[in-house]
Parts: C-alpha cells; structure tokens; sequence
C-alpha cells in the first residue's frame, strides 16, 4: 500500500511538472512581441556586440526565468525591467520560443564575458 502510494504520488508530480513543460509559447507570436529585443540582441538572437548576451538557441526555460527575474527586479537591470515591465507570462513565452527556437553562433564563450579581452 506504501509503495502504491508513492508510485501515485511520484505520478502526480511527473503529470504536473509535464504540463509545465508544455506551456509552450509561440515562436510567430514571439518574434512580433521581440521586435524592442532585437535592436541589442540582434533580430537572429545573435548580438555582435559581447555586452548583449546572445539568446540565440539558448533555453527555452532559461529566458523564461531571466524574463521573469528582470520583471521582479530579482535581476536588476533597469532597461531590461523596462522592456519587460509590459510582458504578460504569455508574451514571455513566446519571446522564448522564438529566440530558443532560433540557429546559435555561439561555439565557444570566448570574447562574449565581460571582461574578456
């Protein structure tokens, strides 16, 4: 009975963390709502210049957090909360799908921290 209950509940679990896995966003939808991204992090996601960090191919999830982060100010960055400060958690989404979703030129980290040289 134990090993039953703890198979449902590790069951449970899975079924929600999948459905979190799934919320996809829209990369169509997301392209239109990155058009102000676009300008430091390049329309391909890859920014030429090594102060922009490149979201090209990054994580889905990954920009989904940084997004958030920015919002709530855990992340401080004044510009960054101000292009986020309007984003609903689904124009988050989307904008993650579609610089995840995108080709990365990023090989290596070499010239693209701060402070390399």
């Amino acid at each position: 009975m134990k090993r039953a209950l703890t198979l449902l509940s590790f069951g449970a679990v899975l079924a929600f963390a999948s459905t979190q896995l799934l919320a996809a966003g829209n990369a169509e939808n997301g392209k239109q709502k990155a058009a102000a991204c676009f300008a430091c992090h390049g329309a391909d996601g890859n920014a030429v210049d090594p102060q922009y960090p490149r979201l090209a191919g990054q994580y889905d999830m990954y920009i989904q957090q940084a997004l958030h982060e920015y919002k709530t100010g855990q992340r401080d960055n004044a510009i960054m909360k101000g292009f986020v400060a309007t984003l609903s958690d689904q124009d988050i989404q989307d904008v993650a799908a579609y610089f995840s979703s995108l080709p990365t030129k990023l090989d290596t980290l070499q010239g693209h921290i701060q402070g390399d040289k």
